[in-house]
């Protein structure tokens, strides 16, 4: 049956578009990058799309990628995810519903793409956020419809760009408060007014607009105009005040009686500076600030000399630029400006030197920072008046990030500053500390971190509650300091903990990245106030003591707690255990109880060598292991000496017909009747016997003379009596004998016994098995008492020697 073709082409549509969806969903990359507190970082990844992350991240950044769309389906699941960042990739594309799924989302990211548009759709869902970051993508309007209208929670909004010309009416409508307002608009030709006026209470506002500054002063004016209020900070940003018209916008704010102004990026002239202060004359200006800043001109601002500037309090400049420094005049004309600020700072201007005279004109100074600069100890006695104490009500000073090397000149200059309670001189060229130093009684707080000091004296004032040592090379701390709440020693060389009773009421003590070894419940009982500890990040040694104390100690006591995250808390050694959280290690009975263990092991070792010993020595295994040395060095020295003397031809002759072994004493039998009988010309042949107290050699070894007797005698004839069995030295011919038998030399004939008394098995020692065996096995001859039965004995006897030699002969 034919289909209808259009049917066909449908069903192949559709087909290829669900195989398209499915190849795009198979491609979806994965990041698994999520540490403990689901906080999954992915930026700088090369990805083009969302990757998968799982459901329960609390964060996800995706800075630094490639990702040009957001599907609906990326972040589905996502709805504990509480901050979503895609700055920097190059973003066009966003589908209406893709962050419909982030219910609990306050935190938004989007800035540096290529968004064209805003689509108020993308925030209808998003009830909980907070924060929204929208700069520097290239739409060129913001407003034809209220983007922001459901952000009832909105506290920091961030919009605007290069590309940005249009902000219309609508734009902030729905947005009731901000914390923060920040507003790049550097292009903007085209504003309504009241736009930005939406927003009430409104918080810091920043605004860039650097072009209507200097060509569109009434769209500044309206801009300024709609922000400006007393208790609202303003910062402007990226600015050109060269004229007399340039300045002129900030009128409006003037007019509104603001209380704080920055200006970041500025470049100003002296009719810049001049016309400024003439618009703020009179006006309560507390805070004026400049980040960033580059002056044209000499410092000629006497035609503001008559202004009104008493309501600055505070002064600040950081980066200053004077382009033509050596045509710029004294700051001594300008004492109707120095004369009331309570607080000034000068950071990171090159400044090498205040005068004591300009020093002299800041007669409210409390507050003096001139960080970062290249004051020296010669120049800063300079801008101190030498210790002088000009400045007499002067409460804080910092002089971090300057060439200073004397601690004791420095104390010096400021011995007579009697309301001073806080200094800082960190980031210093300090690398000793004199034995004592003079300071105000009022010194409360000293910083004198990331310097090059090694070792602590007294020249600590007594009176600190505060001291950050930090970043420096101590190697111990003993100086008692009793009224320290607060120290700070994190990224020394310390090898323990400084001892608690020098510090009766310290409270916090930071010893982070030091080469801490370990710290017990000892050590941080003698701190008898301490409430937070930081002592994260060392060499930890997770002995079974350190370990159980931190895993249970430190809940248990409730006096302080760490303020560091256990993942600062690392093993370093032992091996088995480095890199292991030291709070999740779990050590064994043989690691935490080494000493039993080993005690108990080697005790169950002992004893079972004692009791391998005691069965040794009852079965006899030391004395036969003693026989079997001496036997094997015997025999061996008697082959070299054989070798030596006589040539391997010697060793076949044969010198004794037998060897009698037998116990000394039974030696008047043998002599009495044995050897008679066997040597004298009276029997059928005489024998040549070998005794050992006759024909052993003089001092030689008595095993070599036992060795060489049996090997130059065709047999052996023991005499056994219950004396035999008593000797050691009679066990060792005995057991030489059997060796002999397995001896490639030997003639494989059995021994001959001779019982002198009635001798059963039961009455030989069981370490003479080798003679009971031969009993069990050979025939023996009995030595009768009767003297009629004697000849019979002895032609036995005969016979078996003679037996011996028949077998030789008929060999021949």
């Amino acid at each position: 049956m034919m289909r209808d073709p259009t049917s066909r082409h449908l069903l192949l549509l559709l087909s290829l578009c669900w195989g398209q969806r499915s190849s795009s969903g198979a491609e979806r990359p994965s990041c698994d990058s999520c540490d403990l507190q689901l906080s999954c970082i992915c930026s700088h990844r090369q990805f083009t799309r969302v990757p998968r992350v799982t459901e329960r991240a609390l964060t996800l950044d995706l800075c630094f990628n490639n990702i040009t769309t957001v599907t609906a389906d990326d972040l589905t699941g996502h709805r504990e995810l509480r901050a979503l960042s895609l700055h920097g990739n190059i973003l066009a594309e966003i589908h209406q519903a893709a962050f419909d799924c982030l219910w609990s989302l306050e935190e938004l990211d989007l800035s540096d793409n290529q968004l064209t548009v805003l689509n108020p759709k993308w925030f209808r869902e998003l009830g909980a956020l907070q924060r929204l970051n929208l700069l520097n993508n290239p739409y060129s309007a913001v407003g034809s419809t209220p983007v922001f209208q459901g952000l009832v929670n909105l506290r920091r909004l961030a919009f605007g760009g290069p590309a940005l010309k249009e902000l219309k009416r609508a734009a902030l409508s729905g947005v009731t408060q901000l914390e923060e307002l920040t507003v790049y608009a550097s292009n903007l030709d085209r504003y309504d007014s009241g736009t930005l006026a939406y927003v009430w209470p409104l918080g810091r506002v920043t605004l860039s607009l650097h072009g209507p500054f200097l060509t569109n002063t009434t769209l500044t004016s309206a801009v300024l105009r709609d922000v400006s209020y007393p208790e609202t900070p303003i910062i402007l940003q990226d600015l050109h005040l060269m004229d007399n018209q340039s300045i002129q916008p900030l009128r409006e704010s003037a007019q509104r009686r603001i209380r704080r102004i920055t200006f970041r990026n500025l470049s100003i002239s002296d009719e810049g500076i001049v016309n400024l202060m003439k618009i703020f004359d009179g006006v309560p200006l507390e805070f004026l600030s400049t980040d960033g800043v580059t002056l044209t001109g000499e410092g000629r601002w006497e035609k503001a000399s008559r202004t009104d500037q008493k309501s600055i309090d505070e002064f600040f400049a950081r980066d200053a630029v004077v382009l033509d420094v050596f045509q710029f005049v004294s700051f001594l004309q300008l004492g109707f400006l120095l004369q009331y600020p309570r607080k000034v700072s000068v950071i990171n201007s090159k400044v090498f030197v205040m005068p004591c005279a300009t020093s002299a004109l800041l007669k409210n100074l409390q507050y003096l920072d001139i960080s970062d600069n290249l004051l020296t100890d010669m120049t800063l006695s300079e801008t101190l008046c030498d210790g002088e104490s000009k400045l007499k009500g002067l409460r804080v000073l910092n002089v971090s990030g300057n060439d200073l090397k004397s601690l004791s000149t420095l104390s010096h200059l400021v011995a007579k500053l009697e309301k001073l309670t806080h200094l800082d001189i960190s980031r210093t060229s300090y690398s000793s500390m004199p034995p004592a130093c003079s300071w105000p009684s009022t010194l409360r707080n000293l910083n004198i971190s990331r310097a090059k000091l090694t070792s602590i004296t007294s020249c600590l004032p007594a009176t600190l509650e505060v001291l950050d040592l930090s970043s420096n090379n101590i190697q111990d701390f003993t100086v008692a300091l009793p009224a320290l709440r607060e120290l700070h020693l994190s990224g020394n060389k310390l090898l323990q903990l400084p001892s608690g009773q020098l510090f009766p009421n310290l409270q916090t003590l930071n010893i982070r990245s030091n080469t801490l070894n370990m710290f017990g419940r000892t050590d941080l009982q003698a701190y008898k106030r301490l409430q937070n500890l930081q002592a994260g990040q060392n060499k930890f040694i997770c002995s079974c003591e350190f370990v159980t104390f931190f895993q249970s100690g430190i809940q248990e006591s409730g006096d302080f707690h760490l303020t560091d995250k256990e993942e600062s808390y690392v093993c370093d050694s032992p091996f088995s255990l480095q890199g292991q959280l030291v709070g999740q290690v779990h050590l064994t009975i043989e690691m935490c109880h080494r000493v039993l263990f080993e005690s108990v092991f080697c005790g169950l070792a002992l004893l079972a060598g004692i009791l391998l010993v005691v069965l040794l020595w009852r079965l006899h295994a030391f004395w036969y292991l003693r026989m079997i040395w001496a036997w094997l060095k015997a025999k061996h020295s008697s082959q070299r000496r054989r070798r030596i003397g006589h040539g391997a031809e010697s060793e076949a002759l044969l010198s004794y017909d037998a060897f009698v072994s037998y116990s000394e004493r039974d030696a008047g039998w043998v002599e009495t009747y044995l050897v008679p009988e066997l040597e004298e010309p009276r029997g059928p042949q005489p024998l040549n016997l070998c005794l050992h107290k006759r024909d052993f050699l003089p001092g030689q070894w008595i095993v070599d003379n036992i060795i060489n007797a049996m090997e130059q005698s065709r047999r052996t004839i023991f005499v056994l009596s219950e004396n035999f069995v008593q000797s050691d030295w009679c066990r060792y011919e005995l057991d030489f004998s059997h060796f002999r038998l397995f001896d490639g030399g030997a003639s494989g004939e059995p021994a001959i016994l001779i019982l002198l008394e009635p001798l059963s098995q039961d009455d030989i020692p069981k370490r003479f098995c080798k003679l009971r065996k031969l009993m069990s096995s050979t025939t023996y001859l009995e030595w009768p008492q009767e003297e009629e039965k004697r000849e019979n004995f002895w032609r036995s006897l005969h016979n078996a020697l003679r037996e011996e030699e028949d077998k030789e002969n008929d060999g021949v």
